[in-house]
């Protein structure tokens, strides 16, 4: 075997496994954070919701990692969210305006998205499957 045919065999291998390594350790489509906006109080209108990054209104989710982007627009509302298991997550009070970003991670059962100062009108279902 040639000395030639030797190294470029070698620098075959090495960047064939390199290429496996890479691809590897690149996240998949399913590890990647899906992105959630959740709007309340626009024009302080009694009007709740948790929409897609396309604003689809939520009601079904598949279980995952989220980025949730708040948009409390109003100082006389908040956000809020109920879980499975008794879970719950404060995300504003009142009389907070502005926007938020978390990251929740959200597990099969039924959720409500709510204002708490107006939770009898304002509210949202939605299930993660």
């Amino acid at each position: 075997m040639s000395v030639r045919r030797f190294i470029f065999g070698t620098i075959g291998i090495a960047l064939i496994a390199a290429a496996v390594f890479v691809i590897r350790r690149r996240p998949s489509r399913r590890q990647a954070c899906k992105k959630l906006i959740g709007t309340v109080g626009t024009n302080n209108a009694y009007k709740i919701t948790l929409a897609d990054a396309g604003w689809k209104v939520i009601k079904t989710l598949t279980a995952g990692t989220y980025s949730v982007t708040i948009h409390d627009d109003s100082a006389i509302h908040n956000y809020e969210l109920d879980g499975p298991h008794g879970k719950s997550w404060t995300f504003t009070a009142v009389p907070f305006k502005g926007t938020k970003t978390v990251t929740l991670k959200l597990v099969a059962g039924t959720y409500k998205a709510y204002c708490a100062a107006h939770e009898s009108t304002m509210f949202q279902h939605f299930t993660v499957t």
